[in-house]
Parts: structure tokens; sequence; C-alpha cells
């Protein structure tokens, strides 16, 4: 895996607001994207930026051009993913606005996208781990690819998952730090081999689609985990089990049954 860069994992679908909008415009966005600030633009090209804090005690009329910051620090979409996380815990910033040659803004990266780049790092680990183990066992030849899996076509391979842990990995979803489940993509299926409960949380945000890395296989053979999913009945995600009491047995309690220190 090659050096991580800002363009690796910013987001590229920026918000921006213009000098000439108001600070009722700016809570108004706040409100509908959940975003904390937006870079501002003019003439395509970034000349400030515009956060909560700026707005605070400021009158809805304010225009942003009155409150905006001008001295920005910025990032270049080539820059060494760690090296802009130092800006970003140097500077005390939350994101920075990534430009082009001409100023134009083309992505945020903020110290989210820096937590996402670390939980994904073990990832591609899994998938090597798992397409080595396939070709061992079943003497076939396999690629892999990032790419979209529709929810509707997974059949899954895990028959319970725990509630508390799927309300995490629906803020890890709605907060865009989700890594991306692992499929393998037979002939008639997609077998879901790792993420069942962030595909889970992915349904009941009600999205259609989610990130995965997509194994195939050159030729089909009967796998072990699929005739597993078949004699339990698994078929889709709503075969799926979810576990309301109790927790994951990863989670630790630290406050015992019986004990009173609060």
């Amino acid at each position: 895996m090659g050096t991580l860069k800002v363009e690796d994992y910013m987001t590229r679908d920026v918000i921006t607001v213009s000098p000439t909008d108001t600070v009722k415009d700016v809570i108004h966005l706040i409100k509908n994207t959940k975003h904390d600030g937006f870079p501002v633009v003019k003439e395509e090209k970034i000349i400030g930026y515009v956060s909560s804090l700026e707005i605070l005690l400021c009158e809805p009329s304010v225009k942003v051009s009155d409150i905006m910051s001008v001295n920005l620090n910025v990032a270049r979409s080539n820059m060494d993913l760690f090296d802009a996380a130092r800006v970003l815990f140097r500077s005390d910033n939350k994101k920075l606005p990534v430009i082009d040659d001409d100023g134009r803004v083309i992505g945020i990266f903020s110290n989210s996208d820096v937590i996402r780049s670390q939980i994904e790092r073990a990832t591609p680990a899994k998938v090597w781990k798992l397409m080595r183990t396939l070709r061992i066992i079943h003497h076939v030849n396999l690629e892999e690819h990032l790419d979209r899996a529709k929810l509707i076509d997974l059949v899954p391979t895990q028959s319970k998952i725990y509630a508390d842990e799927l309300e995490g990995r629906r803020y890890e979803l709605e907060k865009g730090l989700a890594e991306p489940v692992i499929v393998i993509k037979k002939r008639d299926k997609v077998l879901l081999v790792d993420g069942h409960h962030r595909a889970v949380a992915a349904k009941r945000l009600g999205l259609k689609e989610i990130d995965a890395y997509v194994i195939t296989m050159d030729r089909d053979v009967p796998l072990g985990m699929e005739k597993t999913a078949s004699d339990v009945g698994l078929k889709t995600l709503d075969d799926i089990k979810v576990l309301e009491s109790g927790t994951h047995p990863l989670i630790e309690i630290t406050r015992k049954r019986g004990s009173r220190n609060v």
C-alpha cells in the first residue's frame, strides 16, 4: 500500500457559501447539513471560511464577509495525509479546505478523515488474509477491488449481531467513519463476509448501497460459510437477529452488579 494522500480520504462534495450570504443563511445550512463550517467562495475561488463559532452572538442579517476567517490553512490533494493531520493538530483546526492550483475548492479534509484513515487501515489486511485462505483451500485465482454493494443483494453469513455495536456502526456511518464491508461476489449471489453490523446499520438508515471490498473468483466453488448461511436460513439482512440485551463480548462492563461505586 502506497503513501496515503489527502485525496484518498477528503470529502469531494463540498458545500460552500458566498460572502454576501448572511448569518441566517449559514444557520440554515448548519441545521440542514449538520456541518459546522463552510468555505467562503467568490468567483469560484476560496476567500475565507465561516464556522459556527464565528456566527455566535451575531445578528441574523450580518453578512458572511464581515465575520469570516481570512487567514486560512489549506491543503493540496497530493499532500501526505499525515502532514495534513499535523497541520490540523498544530493549528487547532477541525477542517482544511483542499484547493487546486487556481485556488478553487475541490475538497474538505477533516479530523474525521484522519480517524477514518486509521480505522480503514486494518481492512486490506483482512481482505488479503481471506484471499490467501481461499487460495490455499480452494486453489482459485482471486481479484479484489473497492466498489459499492447493494444492500438488497447481500447474503449474510453471520446469524446474530449486537444492538450496542449496531448503534456504534450507525454513528460511524452518519459521520462517514465506517470502513467498507467485505463481500465475495459469486455467480448468483453476493456473500457478506465481514461487516454485518455496518450493513444492518446502513439498511436501518435507509441507505441502498455501502462501500465494499469485492472479491471475485475465477471459478465458482462451494464455500463453507455459504453452506452455514443456508443451513440456518440466512438469505437477506432481515434474517440476522439483533441481540437487544447484553453487550458485545469485547465490551467490558466497569460497574458490576451489586456495586455501589459511582
